[in-house]
């Protein structure tokens, strides 16, 4: 078990586990989520422009940037009897395969209610060679009774 609300601060930082992306790995979400698309696939396919975009190559599903942000917030806050309850993200950079990635968060507010306790991050994930991929806010709940809340 790790520190618990009391002893988080505003600044505490966490970190999730690198990810290697792989050809592998983009088929294994497609197989997993059914999302086909020749984005994740087809280089032939992704040397064409979308609009104003070009990516040179297939990219990574977004949403498994999703995934491991989730991840890493269940893995720091179950462990402490805590639920992770939301988390808004912003695509910010395409990922390929080749790249590394790795989920951080950074604790920006506590708040006590006489419900349950609460702690607000900014989420980010980051590439190999410092590039962020992804943004946003996640908000994990530390109740005062983890069964009572499970059951909601």
């Amino acid at each position: 078990m790790s520190q618990g609300f009391d002893s988080i601060q505003p600044g505490d930082v966490v970190e999730g586990p690198k990810f290697a992306v792989t050809r592998e790995t983009i088929r294994d979400f497609c197989d997993a989520s059914l999302d086909y698309n020749p984005l994740h696939l087809d280089d032939k396919y992704m040397e064409g422009s979308f609009g104003k975009t070009s990516f040179g190559g297939v990219i990574m599903h977004g949403m498994t940037n999703f995934g491991l942000l989730t991840r890493m917030l269940t893995d720091w806050a179950y462990p402490q009897g805590a639920l992770h309850r939301r988390l808004e993200t912003r695509w910010r950079a395409p990922v390929r395969p080749g790249d590394t990635i790795q989920p951080m968060a950074r604790v920006t507010r506590k708040q006590a209610t006489h419900q349950s306790r609460w702690v607000l991050l900014d989420v980010d994930i980051r590439n190999q060679s410092g590039v962020l991929i992804a943004t946003g806010e996640a908000m994990v709940e530390f109740p005062h009774d983890l069964t009572a809340a499970l059951s909601i």
